[in-house]
Formats: C-alpha cells, sequence, structure tokens
C-alpha cells in the first residue's frame, strides 16, 4: 500500500486476487475508486496495482491540472464580461446626462 491519499490493496476472493485503488476519505473510512479483478498469483496483481496507481494518479493530476485551467478561464472571461458592463453602463449615463444637459 501507498503512503498519501491514496493506495493500493492486493486481497485474495477464492482462488483469484483481486487490487483496488483506494483513496483515504478520512482517518477511519476509505473509499475504492478502481478495482480489478482475475488475477491468477499475487506477485501479478501486485504489479498490476502499482502501474495502475502510478496510471490513476497521473490520470487525476492531468484532470486537475485541466479543470484549474477550466477555472481560471471562467474567472477572466467573468471579468471581462464585468468590465464590458461598467463600460456600458458608464456609456449610457454619460448619454443620460447629456440629454438632460440638452434640455
Amino acid at each position: 500500500m501507498a503512503k498519501g491519499k491514496y493506495g493500493y490493496r492486493v486481497k485474495q476472493d477464492g482462488d483469484a486476487w483481486v487490487v483496488e485503488i483506494t483513496r483515504k476519505v478520512s482517518t477511519k473510512k476509505t473509499s475504492v475508486s478502481k478495482r480489478q479483478d482475475g488475477f491468477s498469483t499475487e506477485p501479478e496483481a501486485e504489479e498490476w496495482g502499482k502501474k495502475a496507481l502510478v496510471s490513476f494518479l497521473e490520470n487525476l493530476e492531468e484532470r486537475n491540472k485541466r479543470r484549474q485551467e477550466e477555472k481560471e478561464n471562467l474567472e477572466q472571461r467573468k471579468k471581462e464580461k464585468q468590465e464590458r458592463h461598467e463600460k456600458n453602463v458608464a456609456e449610457w449615463a454619460k448619454k443620460q446626462q447629456d440629454y438632460y444637459d440638452e434640455q
């Protein structure tokens, strides 16, 4: 089992071996993020678990980066929209003032 929030565990289920990629939810609770069964030997299951955990963590890191970029893009678009709105309000107020000044 790896240290940190994610790890894997190998269990025997009858004649076959099962590997589970786990996530530590709290100090007392873990959840299974990925599961593969049908391994005939423990070393085979252990090897798959190590490779799967590395791949799982890489995919998780890539997904987190994409989500962070999307969040930053959304914030940028909101900022630009707010700036356009403020510009339009200022232009409208100026037109209103010009109109009343003419009266």
